[in-house]
């Protein structure tokens, strides 16, 4: 065990502790956190800052709210319903069409209006929510998305995690839905983590509960290749982030709508690391350089420059090439450390 605490911390994988004191304490003003911690938040200031995100229909604060909910999901393509400090996928329902007495699942199952209304009250009770603080529940449009991730997603929605700091995206990965994940890309639920190059939007390596992969678990299609379309134009919304939130180090999560291209779905301060397994290389070294190019206050091109600059220095890992030898003993993404 001691042999591979010394291997993650020389080839440069952060753990939860590191995370935290160096980069999440530090640069994440405790007053600027409700900007991600509230999803209604994070949506106003998106839309100030003019970055898109699926529509909001409505949001639900209290019993009385549920009198306007039927009017609020009359959408024939469907809704989202999710809290609104919600975190990890918990709660949310997708809402896929609508069927006799009824709707359809993204996973195909069927639900009825009762049920609907039943897991909004646990919203609202703060059952989902960060703190365990009664909450509110958002309704919004579901997203459609592109077909370039048709053949390695299993149903669902994949979003492309970014790792931002100081405005510069460092780190990124394609979260895929599987069966195991119920559909939703969610890595805690058994969803696929595939490493992104920043400088091109290629995928490379993947994992799934925390073990090296190299397909779909349900599709068999091969993960490494596929190029991520509308590249750039995700990591000028990454870089946008920074300014609009006044957080230093933050997840930026973003679905690719086939009619609407990128759109934010939603950010979070405090991002896990298992993205380091899909990459199958540590953070530490690019976040080092990147903290030290300064405070200097650059536009969201020269941040993806600089994030492109950085990337190609540091290198991507040739194929089944990986600096993190033991998958197996490595990186936990909530809410452990590595430890010796």
């Amino acid at each position: 065990m001691f042999k591979t605490y010394r291997s993650l911390l020389a080839n440069g994988v952060i753990g939860i502790n590191e995370r935290n004191v160096r980069y999440v304490n530090l640069l994440n003003p405790r007053r600027r956190l409700v900007t991600v911690d509230d999803k209604t938040v994070t949506k106003q200031l998106a839309k100030t800052a003019g970055i898109p995100t699926p529509e909001l229909y409505g949001v639900i604060h209290d019993a009385r709210d549920m009198k306007k909910l039927t009017e609020m999901i009359d959408h024939p393509d469907g809704f989202v319903v999710k809290p609104a400090h919600g975190s990890q996928g918990k709660g949310i329902l997708v809402i896929d069409s609508p069927l006799k007495g009824g709707w359809r699942l993204a996973n195909g199952r069927r639900i009825d209006l009762g049920a609907i209304q039943f897991q909004i009250n646990n919203m609202l009770s703060g059952m989902y929510s960060l703190a365990g603080q009664p909450d509110k529940a958002l309704i919004e449009y579901r997203v459609k998305f592109d077909d370039v991730f048709g053949n390695i997603s299993f149903k669902g929605v994949p979003d492309i995690r970014v790792i931002v700091l100081k405005g510069i995206p460092v780190f990124a990965m394609v979260r895929l839905p599987t069966a195991a994940s119920d559909g939703k890309a969610n890595l805690h639920r058994g969803g696929v983590g595939v490493g992104v190059d920043i400088a091109t939007g290629i995928t490379q390596s993947a994992m799934q509960f925390d073990r090296f992969i190299d397909i779909h678990p349900d599709t068999s299609y091969t993960l490494e290749g596929v190029q991520t379309p509308y590249w750039d134009d995700i990591l000028l919304m990454a870089a946008r982030a920074y300014e609009m939130t006044g957080l230093g180090y933050v997840g930026v999560d973003i679905v690719l709508d086939r009619d609407k291209g990128p759109l934010l779905l939603e950010l979070n301060a405090r991002p896990g690391i298992s993205i380091q397994i899909a990459n199958r290389r540590g953070m530490r070294s690019v976040l080092e350089r990147a903290t030290a190019l300064g405070d200097e206050k650059r536009d969201a091109p020269a941040l993806v420059a600089l994030a492109k600059e950085l990337a190609s220095e540091e290198g991507a890992p040739q194929k089944g090439e990986s600096v993190i030898a033991s998958p197996d003993a490595s990186v936990h993404s909530e809410p452990h450390d590595i430890q010796p």
